[in-house]
């Protein structure tokens, strides 16, 4: 298997996103092709046989001030255009970039291509919670989604649940304001209903609607809404997270016998702390690519780019794509005249 790496993309580029590569070809055992300057990337492999990996110059670089609806179409030798051309020709199987979100998503729209019969691609993160974790899908991709979208993502959301994620009869919930079947507005009823008849003929474990506060508390497996209120959620989220943890240091700082009291606990505040950070999943997918595309965190440091080529390795290995596309079928709303024919 070889991953493609945009080695310029990100805060850190390319240092660490180097490293974590070179520590994804030693531990993980798939072949590494890096994308960027090449006298740069040659730089960070100082003790590396860079012979090991494929080295591909792209001179220029993605960066968050350009547009991400033009930016690979008019930095067409950028290393993320570039990353996804290699894709798109079958010279690897997946790509892990940190860079741009949203030009890494229009790039892997244009050139790469959605499944065909797939009408948007959605930003999938699987959130720290329960055992598993939990999949938000959408979380910024697509703002205004009709409810094709939404029985889309929550087909494409159970697979992902399912093959990566561990879960062997993913449970898929609806993000509403409440949990009753009458909650929303015309968009969820829509959803519902939609969700509900997939459950009825066995394609979905629908558990109907949840409220934001059943994200953390393992009401659902995979948590389908569109992509502005899935972003408000992820970023509330990451910020509840960031100021609980700085509120808890602060309380075990407070004085001596505190102090003491977390020497005590250091190693579970540890594990805690690291099973409620989001770079240890490594990154985000973006599902419904015709090929699998990471979004590592565009402030990976080596250790979680190095988680975002393990969860590409494990896209690929799953399968995913191909339970999309041989399902395609049952993820269309189909019009009165297709339905009469």
């Amino acid at each position: 298997m070889r991953i493609i790496v945009d080695a310029m993309g990100g805060d850190k580029a390319p240092q660490e996103i180097v490293k974590g590569a070179v520590r994804a070809r030693k531990e993980l055992g798939v072949e590494i092709t890096l994308v960027g300057k090449i006298e740069e990337i040659r730089a960070c492999l100082e003790g590396e046989d860079a012979a090991d990996f494929e080295l591909v110059d792209a001179r220029e670089i993605v960066t968050m001030e350009d547009d991400p609806s033009t930016a690979t179409r008019r930095k067409k030798d950028s290393s993320m255009a570039v990353a996804l051309r290699l894709l798109s020709e079958g010279r690897g199987d997946a790509v892990v970039s940190a860079g741009s979100t949203g030009a890494l998503l229009t790039g892997a729209t244009l050139t790469v291509k959605r499944i065909r019969g797939i009408r948007r691609a959605a930003l999938a993160p699987v959130l720290p919670a329960g055992e598993h974790g939990v999949m938000l899908i959408d979380c910024g991709a697509n703002v205004e989604c009709t409810a094709e979208y939404l029985l889309q993502f929550a087909y494409m959301g159970s697979y992902y649940a399912r093959k990566i994620m561990g879960c062997e009869n993913p449970r898929v919930g609806l993000l509403n304001v409440g949990t009753e079947d009458t909650k929303g507005g015309e968009l969820q009823h829509q959803v519902f209903a939609l969700l509900r008849e997939a459950h009825e003929q066995g394609r979905i474990n629908f558990v109907g609607n949840v409220e934001g506060t059943g994200v953390f508390d393992g009401a659902a497996d995979v948590i389908v809404t569109d992509g502005f209120t899935g972003n408000v959620l992820l970023k509330t989220a990451e910020g509840v997270i960031k100021y609980m943890m700085g509120a808890l240091k602060g309380v075990f700082y407070k004085n001596t016998k505190n102090k003491l009291a977390a020497a005590a606990l250091k190693s579970d505040l540890g594990a805690m702390k690291k099973s409620l950070d989001v770079n240890e999943v490594g990154g985000t997918a973006l599902i419904g690519i015709s090929r699998p595309v990471i979004k590592a965190h565009g402030s990976s440091n080596a250790a979680s780019f190095f988680a975002a080529i393990r969860q590409a390795k494990a896209f690929v290995e799953a399968g995913v794509v191909e339970d999309i596309k041989a399902n395609i079928e049952h993820m269309r709303i189909r019009s009165d005249s297709e339905a009469n024919t």
